[in-house]
């Protein structure tokens, strides 16, 4: 029974996020949105680092993309842009865990 349950929920949360995907897929098609290769060839050139993560999602009636980088030194970067046309909306960074050393004077 257990088992039924699991693959029921895993189910409903498949189909979810096909109905996303659809949801995004068309409005970039409709050109709601920009797509995605064009925003990070955008992001790139002024915020350099390794994409660790993007999110396409509906805020106050817009398409907004949430982009989380990882720069240089290890600061995280999350990135909010306007999908319609890729205007930053805000950013937020964490900075990357320095290695200090311990009591002893020897990294750690």
């Amino acid at each position: 029974m257990l088992m039924m349950l699991a693959m029921l929920g895993m189910e409903v949360s498949y189909a979810a996020d096909n109905a996303d995907h659809d949801r995004a897929r068309q409005a970039v098609e409709a050109g709601d949105v920009l797509p995605l290769r064009t925003i990070l060839d955008r992001l790139d050139h002024e915020y350099p680092g390794q994409v660790m993560e993007v999110e396409l999602d509906r805020e106050k009636g817009e398409w907004v993309y949430e982009v989380k980088l990882l720069r240089k030194g290890g600061v995280l970067m999350k990135l909010k842009i306007l999908a319609r046309d890729g205007t930053i909306l805000g950013s937020k960074e964490k900075p990357g865990k320095s290695h200090k050393p311990n009591d002893q004077g020897e990294p750690r």
